[in-house]
């Protein structure tokens, strides 16, 4: 692992005044291609707190937010009628491409025959079986967001272990669950910054560690204090961080050593195959999380647990005291996520598609890395299956800290901004692409050209 030292005058290895000067003038050529955008939402949606329907809106680096009028496959068309190649793909929410045929079949199918009624359809009869052999986990759940099946997973855990605190790793990434927001500073625990609202010591019921350190999180569970440690089998949501070898084995041993449940969360790493990272690097988890794409585009997420962690939950139940569990939402389960998913499971997440993914996702990150060798940048790439991620800063990095001493939002967003302008759409929050079903090597090739272009120009 190299230094990271990002001087006042430089980001990245580029000067300030560079990185300015690009996002200045990318910025100008944005606004001058989308007059009907500007006019429409260039101070704001109306009606709308911050101008937005979601906060995280005023996060793309773009002047305004891009309007769309159409998706399809792996295209945007703005009003404008720019036409933009999408590697964000709804930040895995669309992965496998935007309205796939089987998924948009399985939606006009069942909107005729109702959209929610807390019972099971048929389709609900195969997507038990599905998720089975999908992901090797007996006993599942249907949520609506990856955010409320990590929660509820967790409540499972704290209830069958008796014990109140989780751990998590630095710079994960589980959604918005309120325990997992916490991070390292100066190597002691912290609140994230920002939380809204946040009256409570997340610090006192959750423990954290560097990813990749073994003797720290075989320090943190010596107590047999900790129900549930949380992760991804790799960081995903600043800079992507993999796991060292024997990494995962270790984890497992240690949790099973201390009498502490395992949760994987695959919400992005499912990138990785079609029974995700999970199943293709054999892991072993206790409770497993699936959000985002698993319904093609349809809110839905699911969680599952294994034989032994569903016994005891069962042994719990039998004896609490009766009321409400705290899990589940009233939309959950609903026979339009049914008909999506099970038209994901079946008909989208297959072997074919996903070698197609990985056959592309592999050129990109040689096209990136060629063009960061050339202009002899000191970043990297690092990919996941059919999730790459150019990363501007020296490589490979090894834990939290390390990726967020590398994340350079301001040169990362005067990029972001070139790109667009070259009609390639990346992820708003970090340097993240992935490659969908959908995807064509035309589009690849786009987006290293585009790719080029930038750090040529970055370089000069």
């Amino acid at each position: 692992m190299h230094t990271i030292n990002h001087s006042k005058t430089s980001i990245g290895g580029i000067s300030t005044a560079r990185v300015a000067d690009l996002r200045e003038t990318e910025a100008a050529i944005f606004r001058k291609a989308r007059p009907k955008s500007a006019a429409k939402v260039g101070n704001g949606l109306p009606g709308f707190l911050g101008g937005v329907p979601m906060h995280w809106m005023n996060d793309w680096p773009t002047p305004f937010p891009i309007l769309v009028d159409s998706a399809k496959g792996a295209t945007i068309i703005d009003i404008d009628g720019n036409r933009l190649d999408d590697f964000c793909l709804g930040d895995t929410g669309s992965m496998f491409g935007h309205s796939p045929p089987p998924v948009a079949r399985a939606i006009r199918r069942q909107a005729g025959r109702g959209l929610t009624y807390m019972l099971p359809s048929e389709d609900a009869l195969a997507i038990g079986l599905l998720l089975q052999q999908r992901f090797g986990l007996p006993y599942w759940q249907i949520a609506t967001t990856a955010t409320d099946a990590n929660r509820f997973a967790l409540r499972v855990a704290r209830a069958i272990t008796g014990r109140e605190k989780i751990l998590v790793f630095n710079g994960c990434y589980h959604g918005s669950v309120d325990e997992t927001m916490v991070r390292l500073v100066g190597g002691r625990p912290a609140n994230r910054p920002g939380l809204a609202g946040e009256f409570r010591d997340l610090t006192q019921a959750t423990k954290i560690v560097e990813f990749n350190d073994l003797p720290a999180l075989e320090a943190a569970l010596r107590d047999k204090d900790i129900a549930c440690v949380i992760t991804e089998p790799v960081l995903t949501n600043s800079c992507m961080v993999l796991p060292d070898p024997g990494f995962h084995d270790a984890l497992r041993s240690l949790t099973r050593a201390a009498g502490t449940l395992l949760l994987i969360d695959e919400t992005h790493t499912i990138s990785t195959g079609p029974g995700g990272y999970t199943k293709k690097y054999g892991l072993e988890p206790d409770l497993f999380v699936l959000g985002k794409p698993i319904a093609g585009g349809v809110p839905a997420s699911v969680w599952g647990m294994s034989e032994d962690t569903a016994a005891r939950y069962a042994t719990y139940n039998s004896s609490k005291e009766p009321g409400y569990s705290g899990m589940g939402t009233t939309l959950s389960a609903n026979p339009l996520q049914f008909a999506a998913m099970r038209a994901t499971l079946e008909e989208v997440m297959t072997d074919e598609n996903y070698a197609r993914m990985d056959h592309l996702a592999r050129r990109l990150d040689a096209g990136l890395t060629a063009a960061i060798d050339r202009y002899r940048l000191p970043w990297h790439v690092a990919r996941v299956g059919a999730r790459v991620e150019f990363i501007c800063a020296p490589g490979p990095l090894r834990n939290g800290g390390e990726a967020e001493a590398a994340h350079a939002p301001e040169l990362e967003a005067a990029i972001h901004v070139a790109l667009v302008n070259r009609g390639v759409l990346i992820a708003p929050f970090h340097n993240m692409m992935l490659i969908s079903p959908a995807t064509s090597a035309a589009q690849v090739n786009r987006l290293i050209n585009a790719f080029g272009a930038v750090a040529a120009r970055l370089a000069a």
